[in-house]
């Protein structure tokens, strides 16, 4: 649940991180939890909590993560993403394929 330090600002981050997951199909604890993680990390990122782990404030921001793993980031999709698209679009011998070998099936549909 957000926390009473957070500003409107963190608020609607928070908001809009967990609806995107539940959008997705994450269930709400995992939503809710997920969004709290994210939204602290870049508080600590900006210096607006007291403590912040070495981690936080080394790490990747999570939007410049995100953004890596977006359909037109550098990287393209992840393997996981490039699974589930192609389970849900019916794809036979799906789990032996590699990633490229995904790609190249989901391009072809």
């Amino acid at each position: 649940m957000p926390q009473e330090a957070w500003n409107q600002k963190r608020e609607r981050q928070y908001e809009h991180i967990k609806e995107s997951l539940e959008k997705r199909g994450t269930s709400e604890d995992l939503s809710e939890e997920i969004a709290a993680r994210t939204v602290n990390k870049a508080r600590a990122r900006a210096g607006e909590s007291r403590t912040a782990s070495r981690s936080s404030l080394d790490d990747l921001s999570s939007s410049r993560r995100g953004g890596l793993r977006s359909h037109e980031g550098p990287g393209g999709r992840t393997y996981r993403q490039l699974y589930d698209e192609a389970k849900a679009a019916g794809i036979e011998g799906r789990s032996t394929m590699s990633k490229a070998q995904l790609e190249r099936t989901l391009a072809r549909r």
